[in-house]
């Protein structure tokens, strides 16, 4: 077992079951429990990267899957690495494309070496494994590097939950020793703008706690830096989502960051950062913001709807973001029915900052011991659904 390096995580408070941490990254420390806005092109959909830096995350996501087909990890590596492309100069976490591969039914084939595909771009064949996931992660010079894993669609059966499982965990194996050898210089020719990164493995198993446990305890056994929930927020009832993710965190090593992938919701990061979750990534703020679904206290509000034709109110009169200050409802609802690209920008921030905001606060109560008094406010609150 390779052992991994705890100290760059730090635990500062804990309430009930949520945790307060600092994670030391190459490109910055990152405060958790975390929401990190997804920018799969190296780029936050609606908004430039200085109107997210505004917003002030300390990290965001970006897609090996997509950056590697376009423009190319080689391209990246040759421009100084993702930071240097993007110039964006905080951290920067990269999935493995696990999902995305496999979310191309009837595109790809999987085989022990790895996942052979066609390209959603230009029908190309292309082949992603344990080991080129790690390169490309290695070129793209991004803080986090997550490891390759098989990705069960939501309605697997136990069979094929449990062959993707154990399959994943052939594959961590294979990942984390080509990691390794990367880092003591193995390979010269493939480059690695940020000697820093860190991998984080993943678990797998479906809804199945058992498989959930053979999972964690092989990939423990590994020796990753942090440890991510994957293949939840599929399809399943919430409830059952909450109840995976909390047994699974409860196995993981209490010193290391939990991340749970994909997720989600408002009221899931609640229910999640009180069964000791950490990270946290989603697309809805902006997906939902592109199509004029606006997020405040009292639950969404659907810009949209011609009650607020003349409506002076921002959208949220607690709210301290670029667009509520500066902009009414009406207007906002204006630019969306006259499809102005302005509308999604501005609703794209105000959802952003709802994330970013939201979890600065479950820190800060989490910090004074009042982490269960506040989720109890919260989700009554944004339950009610009936935004003034």
């Amino acid at each position: 077992m390779t052992e991994p390096a705890p100290s760059r995580f730090t635990i500062t408070a804990r309430s009930g079951g949520a945790r307060r941490g600092r994670l030391r990254l190459p490109h910055g420390d990152v405060e958790t429990p975390v929401f990190m806005p997804v920018g799969t092109q190296a780029a936050v959909k609606g908004v430039t990267l200085a109107q997210v830096a505004a917003l002030d995350p300390a990290i965001i996501l970006a897609n090996t899957y997509h950056l590697h087909l376009r423009p190319g990890d080689a391209l990246i590596a040759r421009a100084g690495g993702l930071h240097a492309f993007m110039g964006w100069s905080r951290a920067v976490l990269t999935d493995s494309g696990g999902f995305q591969v496999f979310s191309l039914a009837g595109r790809r084939t999987v085989s022990e070496d790895g996942v052979h595909f066609q390209s959603h771009l230009d029908g190309s064949p292309c082949v992603l494994s344990p080991e080129s996931a790690v390169d490309i992660q290695a070129r793209l010079g991004s803080d986090v590097a997550m490891m390759f894993d098989e990705c069960p669609s939501g309605t697997a059966s136990r069979a094929d939950a449990e062959a993707a499982m154990r399959r994943t965990l052939r594959w961590a194996r294979r990942g984390r020793d080509r990691f390794l050898a990367l880092q003591g210089g193995a390979d010269p020719g493939v480059p690695r703008p940020n000697p820093g990164q860190l991998q984080f493995g993943i678990v797998q198993g479906g809804i199945h706690r058992d498989l959930r446990e053979e999972s964690v305890d092989g990939t423990v056994g590994v020796g990753f830096e942090a440890y991510a929930i994957g293949g939840l927020s599929v399809g399943e009832p919430p409830e059952v989502m909450y109840d995976i993710a909390g047994h699974t965190a409860s196995r993981l090593p209490q010193a290391l960051p939990r991340y749970l992938m994909g997720v989600g919701k408002p009221e899931d990061l609640i229910h999640c950062v009180a069964r000791g979750i950490d990270m946290f990534d989603c697309v809805l703020p902006t997906r939902n913001a592109r199509n004029g679904q606006l997020l405040t206290r009292r639950g969404p509000l659907a810009i949209k709807n011609a009650r607020y034709a003349e409506d002076k109110r921002p959208i949220d009169p607690d709210c301290g973001c670029p667009t509520c200050r500066t902009h009414s409802r009406a207007y906002l609802r204006h630019l969306f029915m006259a499809g102005e690209m302005a509308a999604s920008a501005l609703n794209t921030v105000h959802n952003l900052h709802f994330y970013l905001d939201t979890m600065r606060e479950i820190g800060k109560a989490i910090e004074f011991g009042r982490f269960d008094t506040f989720a109890r406010e919260f989700l009554e609150t944004y339950a009610t659904r009936h935004p003034e």
